[in-house]
């Protein structure tokens, strides 16, 4: 059973740097692409940013790139979201996302199957 499980969320100051853990269980990770995605209130689900689990492609999207970095650690079969100067309108709750053998590219939702429950991210003005 494939499960992916988010934790490290919480409430941060703007400035302030946040790290996002997923761990996951019951698939070959270095087969996958694993994602960060995030729902605001009243708003659409959408991807934050990509990775590759083998050769580390990365895609992400134009409101975090250069303040995000994502990272895989295959060793422990965890994907991290590092989250730096933060800002209000990064608040949301945020998934972590997997599927097999697909481009990281867009980061587009619709593309992933297999999702984790969600770990709020609240940032203070």
């Amino acid at each position: 059973e494939v499960q992916l499980v988010e934790s490290g969320g919480g409430l941060v100051q703007a400035g302030g740097s946040l790290r996002l853990s997923c761990a996951s269980s019951g698939f070959t990770f270095d087969d996958y692409a694993i994602g960060w995605f995030r729902q605001a209130p009243g708003k659409e689900r959408e991807g934050v940013a990509c990775i590759s689990v083998t050769g580390g492609l990365t895609y992400y999207s134009v409101s975090v790139e250069g303040r995000f970095t994502i990272s895989s650690d295959n060793a422990k079969n965890t994907v991290y979201l590092q989250m730096s100067s933060l800002k209000p309108e990064d608040t949301a709750v945020y998934y972590c996302a997997a599927e097999r053998d697909i481009s990281v590219y867009g980061c587009y939702k619709f593309k992933y199957t297999y999702w984790g429950q969600g770990t709020q991210v609240t940032v203070s003005s």
